[in-house]
């Protein structure tokens, strides 16, 4: 079966992450095909909204580390790029169910979507520092300017996992529902939503993110360039490294092995 899922039914574009061995983890082709099913629903007349969620016990692990070691983004074309592009252009309003974890890219992806519910067993984390990277899909930005500049910078320079509850307080997420209710109460949303005028719904998103897309547009490209750099660096390789092999970083080491140079 597809790592990813989309069936259309009434207006809904219900789109499900399917790795739930891997904790719904992203590798390259499922980012393009993500990509490629936003930019189909947006040219679709029949979609009139997305119901997002995660197959299993998690919503998304982020990226799947092996499958990124392989293939690292560049400051360029990529496949992250395509779907950083296809949100930003996304008009059609985005529901998502957020169930276990949402880690990494699994939280910033979130900043491009317009009702969010989380399960009360959510669990989010903005690890890339602690990976030797640094913050993507536009979140530099649009994360500072939902939630305030010392919140932002707690996530991401500690990069500690925080709770439902906390994401809420944050601003992170739109409610806390019980597990058991969680799909039930974004799909009766996103019914709501597919049943209002389709021209209105669109222009009041449109209207609503003028304020700061652009902004969002100049911190991706931001982005991409310092991503591009660092995941390319020999701390980015070894904490990656440490991370398949289920050890501590030793970043002391990859200073000794820069200074030797």
């Amino acid at each position: 079966m597809s790592d990813i899922v989309a069936e259309r039914s009434k207006g809904i574009l219900r789109v499900e992450l399917n790795r739930p061995e891997r904790k719904n983890a992203l590798t390259g082709a499922m980012y393009t095909r993500l990509a490629d099913i936003f930019n189909e629903a947006a040219e679709d007349e029949e979609t009139l909204v997305v119901l997002w969620h995660g197959a299993g016990d998690a919503f998304s692990a982020g990226n799947d580390v092996g499958d990124f070691l392989k293939n690292p983004p560049g400051p360029g074309e990529s496949p992250q790029a395509r779907l950083m592009d296809a949100f930003v252009r996304f008009e059609k309003p985005i529901v998502v169910a957020v169930q276990g974890a949402a880690i990494g890219g699994g939280t910033t992806m979130l900043t491009h979507c317009d009702v969010v519910y989380a399960g009360e067993s959510a669990r989010f984390q903005l690890p890339f520092i602690n990976l030797a990277l640094v913050p993507e899909f536009g979140s530099s930005s649009s994360l500072p300017a939902r939630i305030g500049y010392l919140r932002a910078a707690e996530l991401y320079l500690l990069g500690e996992p925080f709770g439902a509850a906390r994401a809420a307080e944050l601003g992170l997420v739109t409610r806390v529902v019980p597990d058991e209710q969680l799909f039930a109460t974004a799909m009766e949303t996103a019914q709501k939503l597919a049943a209002k005028p389709s021209g209105a719904l669109r222009d009041s998103k449109r209207l609503l993110k003028q304020g700061f897309i652009d902004q969002v547009k100049a911190a991706i490209k931001l982005e991409m360039q310092a991503f591009s750099e660092h995941v390319r660096s020999a701390d980015a390789k070894e904490a990656l490294s440490a991370f398949l092999e289920k050890r501590r970083p030793n970043f002391n080491k990859t200073k000794t092995s820069v200074a030797a140079e």
